[in-house]
């Protein structure tokens, strides 16, 4: 998973609305959407077809930056998590924990660590996961950083793309009823009911192209 807390947390909109922010405007009378659909329709301002864009559009919108909507950098009620990983055991075929960030409703950042995996890493995946030998010969250990991300999200609700991947790696759970995975919501998922890439949506609904290199978890824009 190469997400950032930012996009995540802007494709749910402002605290996690697709499930729990009342609509401030009603759907369409002729729509058969949820109304916390409608409501984040409206929020990322898609009414009806999308304009077809010029390749001069285009180009400005792969270069665009999702930016904090402000600098209020507390720790929300609402929270965005993105982990990257490193592979460990034979081959480097499973893999472990390598880096993990929060961000919060704002999309300010609240937590970036690096974490050193408790079995001997095989395979950095650098071209992917942008993590290198010298970011973990200082990183934090594992069982800490399991600690701090545990204490983080506890009674809060968590965003994130496929976030069994990053709970499994942290070797953490978390409630259901708190938890807004983009890649289980039904308006996300392709015409065959599959669950599209991150990067894909967050092309459709945010104009941003993302993970086209090295991801780094706290950042939408991957340079």
């Amino acid at each position: 998973m190469g997400v950032t807390g930012h996009g995540v947390t802007d494709l749910v909109g402002k605290g996690g609305s697709f499930v729990q922010t009342k609509a401030k405007e009603k759907p369409p009378p002729t729509s058969s959407l949820n109304p916390n659909w409608a409501q984040l329709q409206a929020d990322m301002k898609l009414t009806g077809k999308r304009k077809e864009r010029s390749d001069e559009e285009s180009s400005a919108s792969a270069l665009a930056v999702l930016t904090p909507k402000n600098s209020d950098c507390s720790l929300t009620d609402v929270v965005a998590m993105d982990c990257e990983m490193v592979g460990v055991s034979f081959q480097g075929s499973k893999s472990a924990l390598g880096r993990v960030s929060l961000v919060n409703s704002w999309g300010n950042v609240v937590y970036d660590e690096y974490a050193r995996p408790l079995e001997y890493v095989v395979d950095f995946r650098s071209e992917i996961s942008g993590i290198r030998p010298h970011n973990l010969r200082k990183a934090k250990d594992f069982h800490t950083v399991q600690k701090d991300i545990a204490q983080l999200i506890k009674d809060r609700i968590l965003v994130g793309h496929a976030l069994h991947h990053d709970l499994k790696a942290l070797l953490l759970s978390h409630p259901k009823r708190c938890t807004r995975d983009t890649s289980h919501y039904l308006p996300f998922k392709n015409e065959e009911g599959k669950t599209r890439a991150l990067r894909d949506l967050a092309k459709e609904h945010l104009g941003v192209e993302i993970q086209r290199k090295q991801h780094c978890p706290s950042s939408m824009l991957q340079r």
